[in-house]
């Protein structure tokens, strides 16, 4: 791998199909809520949207496993270990598909806690047990997925990563429309449309992957399982996973602290949010690109490719930052005004907007600094530098949040942006120390044995 192969174009043709593809996330929401919305009634649109959190919220923490398998496959491929790739792949369908069961098997207490603690009417909890209790067959699908994604991105394989959302989320739309429009199976009909388009998902994705089950290593039981290579595997996964919790405690702390500031300050808050999702979509495209990048350039011992890469997409990431202010600038109002018909919800917006348009300037360097340390697979730095940030965050809720209210909390959102950027980059003279010494590579270059 050579500082010439990391170009502009391969890392605009890595970026946008993930910017595409996060595109439509938003959408099937939309058309989840449009299509039980024709029922004409409050309780299922309730029972979809409380049923729909609990199952992502129980999913994402299985996150892990796309961000560890990305950095793992992306170092195996970098070093020329084709068959270590296959085996990654494996060992991930199997947490998936464990999890998944195992998530199956607990469904009833984990239902329960979770109505205990985000209670509902009567109405809106039953018609939600019922929207759980067939979703949550696809489990195994829905985390397996996770590791598919991670492995395809590993491998800089964007356009396969944009056909899997796009087959899941379209099939999606459309089984909604058939099951609840024209079978009339109200809300079971839209959580079967979900399970069937995640097993749909995890069947071409398992075709995607086919490159993977093409030689021996998908059922060298022996390397699947090697103990060293297993043990890699859940340390990247566990500092990833303890660092997604501190991110979420956070975000969790912002809406908790909102919701005491007022109900219009809460409600534009919410609105606002969208913006920060928008973002969030639009930016990872970049960083999910780093990841690949920094990765096989790590498991090459590459330290003017990894440096390139780190530059190139430094640069995108900003300009695209600064679009995205631009656009906030701008059109910001505009969107308020489509996301809310309340005129003191809209006003309470626009007086918080400007903090959006900074958001991206301030935030840009955290999430492109995420890719780069999953890439490398630094995931003890990671958690270490969330945990200092979450402490410095902390810190800002309880100074600025009495002096300035809702102000001060979206200023405690930024300094949190803005404590992830600084406390990665303090980490960051380890990786390219590691690219020169090689000493971060954790797989072997295949042997002739592995041919």
């Amino acid at each position: 791998m050579t500082p010439e192969s990391i170009t502009h174009r391969r890392i605009l043709k890595a970026a946008i199909p993930i910017i595409l593809s996060n595109a439509t996330v938003p959408i099937l929401g939309a058309v989840d809520t449009g299509v039980i919305g024709q029922l004409g009634a409050a309780a299922p649109i309730g029972a979809v949207g409380i049923g729909a959190i609990i199952l992502s919220s129980l999913y994402w923490v299985f996150g892990f496993l796309r961000m560890g398998t990305t950095g793992l496959v992306a170092q195996a491929v970098g070093a020329g270990n084709r068959v270590e790739a296959s085996a990654l792949l494996m060992r991930g369908l199997i947490v998936g598909g464990v999890a998944g069961l195992a998530l199956v098997a607990l469904q009833l207490p984990l239902f329960w806690l979770a109505f205990k603690i985000a209670p509902a009417s009567a109405e809106v909890e039953s018609l939600a047990q019922t929207y759980l209790a067939v979703r949550i067959w696809s489990a195994p699908a829905a985390i397996g997925i996770y590791a598919i994604t991670g492995w395809l991105i590993g491998q800089e394989r964007m356009r396969a990563v944009l056909v899997l959302q796009l087959v899941m989320n379209l099939s999606n739309i459309g089984l909604d429309l058939w099951f609840v429009l024209g079978l009339d199976w109200g809300v079971p009909g839209v959580a079967f449309a979900t399970v069937l388009a995640e097993m749909a998902g995890l069947s071409l994705g398992l075709y995607l992957c086919r490159d993977a089950f093409a030689g021996r290593a998908w059922r060298d039981r022996a390397r699947i399982f090697d103990r060293l290579r297993i043990k890699r595997m859940l340390v990247v996964n566990g500092d990833i996973m303890v660092r997604s919790v501190l991110l979420l405690a956070a975000f969790q702390a912002f809406l908790f602290t909102a919701a005491g500031l007022g109900d219009e300050a809460l409600a534009a808050n919410q609105v606002l949010m969208q913006f920060m999702n928008i973002t969030a979509y639009a930016l990872d495209g970049f960083a999910f690109a780093v990841e690949a990048l920094v990765g096989a350039a790590l498991g090459a011992g590459a330290l003017a490719a990894l440096r390139r890469a780190v530059l190139l997409c430094a640069i995108w990431s900003l300009i695209g930052a600064l679009l995205l202010s631009f656009g906030f600038w701008v059109f910001g109002p505009w969107l308020i005004d489509v996301m809310s018909t309340h005129e003191g919800v809209r006003d309470a917006a626009r007086q918080y907007l400007i903090w959006m348009v900074l958001a991206p300037l301030v935030g840009f360097a955290s999430w492109f600094l995420d890719g780069v340390f999953i890439g490398a697979t630094a995931t003890r730095a990671m958690r270490i530098a969330m945990l200092q940030s979450t402490f410095i965050y902390a810190v800002a809720l309880v100074v600025l949040v009495p002096l300035w209210g809702n102000h001060g909390l979206w200023l405690a959102m930024l300094v949190l942006f803005a404590a992830r950027a600084i406390t990665l980059a303090w980490h960051y003279p380890a990786i390219e120390l590691a690219a020169a010494s090689q000493a971060l590579r954790p797989l072997p270059t295949a042997s002739a044995t592995d041919a």
